[in-house]
């Protein structure tokens, strides 16, 4: 199985060596060729509209949709979890998303660059031991749809908001798991979102 990860823009290396630690072959990908022959997908964190804007001007946007929406598994981190998302509460000046996860999602939902924080996180489906988060930037879970499973959540000021997702073959953070040094989130994607590649 070959694992692509989205190379517009964003924190691909991280990515990548976090797969490759698990034994699974990896590779950034940016051309349509190259996208259209991964098995599953990787959408780094950066800045969401930039990727979309890349992805448009490089004739990528369509196929992507079409693979995501089509149940290529695909995995997006902070930006990626923006990008996946079907509805954006605060929505940048003609920003598109591919879309496929039924959540609303809000962009720097908990502040600017220097309001960066680490949160250790209990993640279903994982283990007892919690995730570190690194949010830089990162967007929070609004709202999610009947199929969408909150899988982790922070909560502030008595608030929780979800920061981890999953429906079917869609999987997304609004944290930095490929900074962490804790491939236990990969290894989640690898072995459950893309158990069933059958639907591609």
């Amino acid at each position: 199985m070959l694992v692509g990860v989205l190379a517009l823009q964003g924190d691909v290396r991280e990515h990548i060596h976090a797969l490759t630690d698990l034994g699974v072959v990896a590779a950034p990908v940016r051309t349509y060729e190259e996208i259209a022959k991964v098995a599953a997908l990787v959408i780094p964190g950066g800045e969401s509209t930039t990727i979309a804007k890349l992805a448009r001007s490089f004739g990528l946007f369509d196929l992507l949709v079409e693979r995501i929406r089509g149940g290529m598994p695909t995995y997006g981190s902070c930006a990626g979890m923006i990008l996946l998302a079907d509805r954006v509460a605060n929505l940048a000046h003609d920003q598109e998303t591919f879309g496929g996860l039924d959540i609303t999602v809000r962009r720097n939902a908990f502040g600017r660059q220097v309001d960066s924080f680490e949160e250790d996180l209990h993640f279903s489906g994982i283990s007892d031991v919690p995730i570190k988060g690194i949010f830089i930037r990162a967007p929070w879970v609004e709202q999610v749809g009947p199929q969408v499973e909150v899988l982790a959540e922070v909560e502030i000021e008595g608030v929780a908001h979800p920061v981890a997702v999953r429906a079917g073959h869609l999987l997304a953070t609004s944290f930095h798991p490929e900074i962490s040094g804790d491939n236990r989130i990969h290894k989640f994607f690898v072995e459950e979102v893309c158990s069933d590649l059958s639907r591609i």
